[in-house]
């Protein structure tokens, strides 16, 4: 049975793996990732059975233009042997209920109209909003959570999110000269 739940950090490895399945290297160069390299994600949820990441889905915060806040959905992806199984529609669909009860008033996205519409995704909701670099304006989506959170916005979708901490360079040279000096010890007992 798979159940869907808040990514952990103990995830994230498996998460990778999944995505890299689904997208490839090409997930690296996508509009949207510029908008959530070095962020913090808003909401992450998982697919699992028995133990294995199947599903996941992340919203990170944005602006749909300048001063109005929104939230950007992606990356989607479920394993190739649990596609059609309902995993990515219940992703989806946890997902905006989660968004909607934090009180979010907009989720965006890059995707297949045909596929993001029956959620209520529509293109006539981004008119106004473009992408920091290229994309196709026929799959630029947008729902609005609370009535007219997209009217009239206008203007480039920028990154809003939380940064990642960035690991602390003292302690990342400290830990690699306390390695070499136990990688040399070791080497002169070996020898001795």
């Amino acid at each position: 049975m798979v159940t869907i739940r808040e990514e952990k950090i103990a995830d994230v490895a498996a998460r990778e793996v999944l995505l890299d399945q689904a997208y490839g290297a090409s997930r690296f160069t996508k509009t949207s990732e510029r908008l959530r390299e070095g962020r913090c994600p808003a909401l992450s949820l998982v697919a699992v059975e028995r133990g294995r990441i199947v599903g996941t889905v992340r919203l990170w915060n944005v602006a749909a233009g300048p001063g109005r806040a929104a939230l950007l959905l992606g990356p989607l992806a479920v394993h190739p042997d649990y596609r059609n199984r309902g995993i990515g529609t219940t992703l989806v669909r946890r997902a905006i209920a989660r968004a909607r009860l934090a009180g979010h008033k907009a989720i965006l996205l890059v995707g297949d109209a045909p596929y993001y519409g029956r959620f209520g995704f529509k293109t006539d909701a981004t008119a106004g909003l473009w992408m920091p670099g290229s994309f196709e304006r026929n799959r630029l989506l947008g729902l609005e959570l609370q009535p007219q959170a997209l009217a009239g916005a206008r203007g480039m979708i920028g990154a809003t999110g939380q940064l990642e901490p960035k690991p602390d360079l003292n302690v990342l040279i400290a830990e690699n000269v306390g390695a070499n000096r136990r990688v040399r010890h070791a080497v002169v007992q070996r020898a001795a």
